[in-house]
C-alpha cells in the first residue's frame, strides 16, 4: 500500500475514532461526579501540575479561557476543586484539586482503563504493546509538527 493510501485510511480512522468519543465517554461507568465530562478533564492537569490560574489551565488544555472558567466553576461547585490565593499575586486566584477531585480522577481513570481493557480484550498482548508504541510515536510526531508550525503558533497567540 502506498503512503498516500495509508495516510488517507489513517485520516478516515481518526475521524471514525473522534466520532466514537462521545459515545464511549457516555458508557464510562463513573457515576455522577457533579460536573460535565469536559470540566472533569481539567482535574487531570491540576492533579499532575498542581494549582494554577484558569488562564494557565486554559493554555495547558489548548482551550478558550472563558470556557475553562465556566468549567472551573462547575468543579468548584461540585467540590472537586477549590479556589485559593495565588502566592505570586494576592489579587489573583488559582484552582486546586480537592480530595474529592482526586477521587474523581481515580474513578475516571479506572473507568477509562476498564473500557479500553474490554475493547482490547481479544487482542494478543504483543499487539496491544505494538499499538501503544505506535500511537505514542504518532502523538509525538503530531506534537512536534504543531510546535514548529508558525500558523499554529500565530492562532494560539491571537
Amino acid at each position: 500500500m502506498e503512503t498516500a493510501d495509508a495516510t488517507g485510511r489513517l485520516a478516515d480512522e481518526l475521524i471514525r475514532f473522534f466520532r466514537l468519543g462521545p459515545r464511549a465517554k457516555g458508557i464510562l461507568n463513573t457515576g455522577d461526579l457533579g460536573a460535565e465530562f469536559s470540566a472533569l478533564m481539567l482535574l487531570f492537569p491540576l492533579r499532575h501540575l498542581g494549582p494554577m490560574r484558569v488562564t494557565d489551565l486554559a493554555e495547558v488544555k489548548g482551550a478558550d479561557a472563558s470556557t475553562v472558567s465556566r468549567q472551573a466553576a462547575q468543579l468548584v461547585k461540585a467540590g472537586l476543586a477549590r479556589r485559593e490565593s495565588d502566592p505570586a499575586d494576592g489579587r489573583a486566584s488559582r484552582l486546586a484539586v480537592t480530595d474529592a477531585g482526586r477521587d474523581a480522577c481515580a474513578r475516571l481513570h479506572q473507568a477509562r482503563h476498564a473500557l479500553l481493557s474490554e475493547a482490547l480484550g481479544d487482542w494478543p498482548a504483543e499487539r496491544v504493546h505494538a499499538f501503544v508504541d505506535l500511537f505514542e510515536q504518532f502523538n509525538s510526531s503530531v506534537e512536534a509538527l504543531l510546535r514548529r508550525d508558525p500558523a499554529v503558533s500565530a492562532r494560539e497567540n491571537a
